[in-house]
């Protein structure tokens, strides 16, 4: 029996983010004015009193999913993970929970991520969609490679029945129309800036790169398990090249929690804003225990 802690990612932001952890807590406090000073930038007063279009810039965005995160498991009383996995942007999180990264390395590189990402955006316009519906994964995965003239491709292995497919606009539209065809039930577009965890995202997979190649990385205290593999990494070598293989790889959610149930994980804690991941463990094995961690 073991206690895994999982750490969620863009999307669970929301008005007055950490404000409660800011308050009641003075190594809390310190950690909030660290992150403005290696940002540039007053995130706590944009957490704490920004509307939520504030909270959608791409520099914010990352950063204070992450701040809360960290300073949330910072909080938890004799903190001791056996195991730890992060959703996208919640693998940095992670990452410090397992002490592979120090918080001020890993906001450095959550920054480069966020800015590296909104340029790849840029580069040409593409998208997220919802599949909910399919038969099958194998059924999603061989209708994006029917698409051979733009790029769609799985993205997100959220839970079982709901998949995100990633790509170009047009690639996107052209697997939407195939997957109706075949009987999916929906394809939801997401309001997102681009078609992340896709081949699309190599540019900025490059910077992140070039900035993991400068940092220190640790042997975790325990077992990671990283979004690209859905396995169990014990080495600062490996979880390396994972992160770095992050930014254009599907990021495989139910494929870890199956894994982690399989090494043992009976109970799962959310540490971070929002409970997205608490239902997505249940969706994926009704059996497994869940909680959010209150703030």
């Amino acid at each position: 029996m073991k206690t895994a802690y999982v750490f969620p990612g863009q999307g669970s932001q929301f008005p007055g983010m950490g404000k409660e952890l800011y308050e009641k807590n003075e190594d809390a406090k310190n950690l909030f004015l660290s992150a403005n000073k290696i940002l540039g930038f007053d995130i706590a007063s944009v957490m704490f009193e920004g509307s939520a279009e504030d909270l959608k810039q791409t520099k914010v965005t990352q950063p204070a999913v992450f701040l809360h995160s960290v300073v949330s498991a910072l909080l938890i009383k004799d903190f001791k993970p056996e195991m730890v996995a992060g959703h996208s942007l919640g693998e940095f999180s992670a990452l410090v929970a397992a002490k592979v990264l120090s918080f001020e390395d890993a906001l450095q590189l959550v920054l480069t991520r966020a800015l590296a990402m909104q340029k790849a955006c840029e580069l040409k316009p593409s998208t997220m969609a919802a599949v909910l519906g399919y038969e099958s994964e194998a059924q999603v995965e061989n209708i994006c490679k029917q698409v051979t003239d733009e790029i769609v491709v799985p993205a997100n292995y959220n839970a079982p029945g709901q998949l995100v497919i990633s790509g170009s606009n047009e690639g996107v539209d052209k697997a939407s129309e195939l997957l109706k065809n075949a009987g999916v039930r929906r394809v939801i577009k997401l309001p997102v800036g681009g078609a992340f965890h896709s081949p699309l995202m190599q540019p900025a997979q490059e910077e992140l790169q070039a900035k993991i190649e400068t940092l220190n990385f640790n042997n975790p205290i325990c077992p990671v398990y990283q979004n690209v593999c859905a396995t169990a990494v014990n080495t600062a070598a490996e979880i390396k090249q994972n992160l770095i293989l992050q930014l254009t790889a599907p990021v495989k959610w139910t494929q870890s929690i199956k894994q982690m149930s399989n090494d043992g994980a009976t109970m799962f804690y959310e540490v971070g804003p929002g409970n997205v991941l608490t239902g997505l463990i249940k969706k994926i094995d009704p059996n497994l225990s869940a909680e959010k961690i209150e703030d």
